[in-house]
Parts: structure tokens; sequence; C-alpha cells
């Protein structure tokens, strides 16, 4: 298999010449991904929403390419305040628990839009 570009659709990609997701065998490689619910462009205000729609993007992008939340080998997660990495990580543990990648949690001034709270980058195997 040869590189392979995935999309979600999301404006952002092409206005800022990206990729959500590039196939580079064994690996795929998850952009930093927020918590936008892409069906509508919406985001909501809780940083526990947020990152539930982050997985939600994830997942979709782990199917497209072949690969699935348990061939999750790395996770990076960004957040604005010190106060939401709690929640942040309730979720996460909800969402890896049996699948326990190399994980680090960083706070970070901020993100491209305010209303950004939180964002995740990926590093799965393929199949």
């Amino acid at each position: 298999m040869t590189r392979q570009l995935i999309s979600t659709g999301s404006p952002f990609e092409t206005d800022f010449g990206y990729s959500r997701a590039v196939i580079e065998p064994p690996f795929v490689f998850i952009s930093g991904t927020t918590g936008y619910d892409y069906a509508n462009m919406t985001m909501p205000e809780n940083v526990a929403e947020q990152t539930r729609n982050i997985f939600k993007t994830v997942t979709s992008v782990l199917d497209k390419a072949g690969s699935g939340l348990e061939n999750i080998s790395r996770i990076q997660i960004f957040v604005t305040r010190h106060a939401d990495c709690e929640a942040v990580l309730t979720v996460c543990g909800e969402v890896l628990h049996a699948i326990r990648p190399a994980s680090g949690i960083y706070v970070v001034a901020g993100l491209l839009k305010p209303e950004m709270k939180v964002e995740i980058e990926v590093t799965a195997k393929i199949g």
C-alpha cells in the first residue's frame, strides 16, 4: 500500500493544507483533532463532550484506514486549562481503558480557536 490521505471533509483541512490522517504503512497518523461535530460544524462548550467528539472522529478515521481503537499505540493530548485535565483524562480512560497506549498530556497557552479546549493526536497500526 502506498501513502494515502484521509479527509473528514472539514473545511480546515483544505483551508490550511493538511490531512485529517495520513496512512504510511504499517501506521496511520491522525492529525490534531478538536471537538467539532463535523456533521454540523458545532463545538460543544463542555470539554468532556469535546473529547467524546474527538474519539468519534478518531474512530471514523481509523475505520477508513482499516484500523481501530485497539490499534492505537500513542496519543498526545493538548488542553488549554489545567482544570480540564481530569475531565479529558476521564473520557480517555473510558475509551482507552483496555488499550492503554503511550500517552502524554500537555497544558498549552491556546489552540487555533478560543472555543477549542482540547486537541488529540493519534498514532495507530493498520489492521
